[in-house]
């Protein structure tokens, strides 16, 4: 949205496509009401990538990471810009603004707007949102993502009208009583200590999804609650979304969470922040976790 409402300055015509819903404390972002959901519009959405003049992908490195949208990008002839702050990106665009030494792409975003001198242009509105990217990706600056330049860019958003209590109320302090409920059963029915291998476990079958009403979004950060434990070093999240497991990984010190969730997942991601995926039953990717941990087991104890 901080890309959207800059690029609305410069007088283009920018369409947001999200690849799925999200949770609603990010529905405050200036501009929101236009994204458009591609699960939810699928037709419009095809439509609009075949015909789009310029695609930016945001924060992924591969196009398989936005589902079935991936392979109309990848058919659009379009120009693509991969903007992103992860490791090994595919090389499927024409132009690339990449560097993992950054703690998120709306912090390499605002870098474009400043490179392009247009660093004046940014308003409250698009420091909010880019200020709101900084803020979730590097955990509230406690991540070792955590840069100079990120102290250095998050500063230029304040200077330009970024209010960081009103976003950290936003995004923190903006629960629905269905997810509070949610995270309550997970940390005390869902979690697992696999203490062999300081590892903290939750897995969460569809039915418990639809229980409390959960939509793509409400699951954010639940795995980060596994790390608060003392003597943890792995926490890991498996959710049942029907068509895949999804799986989001978080570790400290020395284990690779990007090696282990491309070896064993079909992931990648940070060192400490990954993400991977299965289509196997949920039961067997739990049991294929656990065996997998085996062989790091000398990083995690």
């Amino acid at each position: 949205m901080g890309l959207y409402n800059y690029l609305l300055l410069k007088g283009l015509q920018p369409i947001v496509v999200s690849p799925t819903d999200y949770g609603d404390f990010l529905k405050w972002m200036p501009g929101e009401p236009t994204v458009i959901d591609f699960e939810a519009e699928t037709d419009h959405s095809a439509s609009l990538i075949a015909h789009a003049d310029l695609i930016f992908c945001l924060d992924f490195n591969a196009l398989k990471r936005i589902n079935q949208m991936g392979e109309l990008v990848a058919a659009s002839k379009a120009k693509k810009v991969i903007i992103d702050h992860h490791l090994e990106p595919e090389n499927f665009a024409a132009y690339q603004l990449h560097n993992t030494q950054r703690s998120s792409t709306c912090e390499l975003i605002y870098e474009m707007i400043d490179l392009f001198g247009d660093a004046d242009l940014v308003n409250e509105d698009i420091a909010n949102c880019l200020y709101a990217g900084i803020m979730t990706d590097t955990a509230s600056f406690k991540h070792g993502s955590t840069y100079p330049s990120t102290h250095h860019v998050a500063a230029q958003l304040l200077a330009k009208g970024a209010k960081p209590n009103l976003i950290y109320e936003h995004i923190y302090d903006n629960y629905s009583f269905d997810r509070m409920r949610f995270i309550g059963f997970c940390l005390n029915e869902k979690m697992q200590l696999l203490r062999e291998f300081n590892t903290a476990l939750i897995c969460v079958t569809a039915d418990e999804l639809k229980r409390y009403n959960i939509i793509t979004g409400d699951t954010e950060g639940l795995v980060n609650y596994g790390l608060a434990i003392r003597d943890i070093n792995f926490s890991v999240l498996i959710v049942d979304r029907t068509v895949a497991r999804k799986m989001s990984f978080r570790s400290k010190g020395k284990f690779p969470a990007n090696e282990f969730a491309k070896t064993y997942f079909s992931g990648g991601g940070h060192f400490n922040a990954a993400g991977g995926e299965s289509h196997d039953a949920i039961e067997i990717v739990e049991t294929k976790f656990k065996e997998a941990l085996a062989a790091y087991k000398h990083l995690l104890i």
